[in-house]
This record gives structure tokens, sequence and C-alpha cells, in this order.
């Protein structure tokens, strides 16, 4: 695991339109990518607009990822959401199916779909990557959108 969020994008004064589909499981940790998701993207791009969308839980989250994409009024859109390890299998295959949907959605529509629903070992690990500031992935998430939103709209002109 890196132990470092990558550098943070160089700013452009553009406004771009970015959603945030956001789990309501685990809502300690979900709740701390989503703040800093968007407040990485304030920063990055002030001018823009963040909407958010709140799930029940992981598996739905794809479904509102692709009713988001279907409308084309975003940039780009980050999935947000954690998966804390159990006794079963349930969190790896729950992982699995999220992580093929929202790569799907994300070549059928032709919009940057940002993976950030986090399948974890245990509170620990939750806590290291959506609490602290040191290695964030709300934050990595929100440079990620944030640079492929600039990216795509290049690649179109």
């Amino acid at each position: 695991m890196s132990q470092i969020v990558p550098p943070r994008p160089r700013i452009i004064q553009v406004k771009r339109g970015f959603a945030l589909v956001a789990s309501q499981f685990n809502a300690q940790y979900v709740q701390g990518l989503v703040t800093h998701c968007t407040d990485e993207l304030r920063i990055l791009s002030p001018a823009s607009n963040v909407a958010l969308h709140l799930v029940p839980g992981a598996f739905e989250i794809p479904l509102v990822v692709r009713e988001v994409a279907l409308k084309k009024e975003v940039d780009a859109i980050v999935a947000l959401g954690v998966i804390l390890q159990g006794k079963t299998a349930h969190a790896r295959y729950l992982g699995d199916v999220v992580t093929h949907a929202l790569q799907q959605i994300a070549l059928e529509y032709g919009v940057p779909v940002i993976h950030g629903v986090l399948s974890l070992d245990d509170e620990e690990q939750a806590r290291k990557r959506c609490l602290e500031d040191k290695i964030n992935r709300g934050t990595e998430a929100a440079r990620a959108a944030f640079a492929m939103a600039n990216l795509v709209a290049e690649l179109r002109k």
C-alpha cells in the first residue's frame, strides 16, 4: 500500500461538474471519504459543481453511477464506499461485482468513473484511509477525478 497521496494536480480555473455516489453503509468511514473528496475538489476547482448522491450500500452504487452517467451532465463521477471483510467471502464478491460494474459504466458511457469503493480488512485500515489526512483515499479520488475530467475534455477538443 502506498503511504503517500499522489501530488495535487495543477489547479485549472475551469468549471467542471462532479458527482459523488456514496454508500451509507459504514457511514463514519464513507463520510470521511466524502468530506476529503469534496474539500479537495473545491480546492482544485472552486467554480465546479459537486453533487452528492447517497445509496444504502456498495451494491447500489453502480446503478446510481449509471443513472448519473446517462444524463451526461458531469465531467467525472466518484464512487465512494467501504466494504469491511467479515468471516465469509461476501465482501470479496461484493467488491468484485462493484469493480466490474463501475469499469463497464465508464467504458460504455465515456465518463470517468473513479473507483473509491474500498475493500478493507478491518476498521484500523478504514480509519487510516478514510479519516486521516496522510493517505486519505477521498483526497486521492478527487485528484483522479479532476485529472481525468481535464484529460478527457482535452482529448475531446
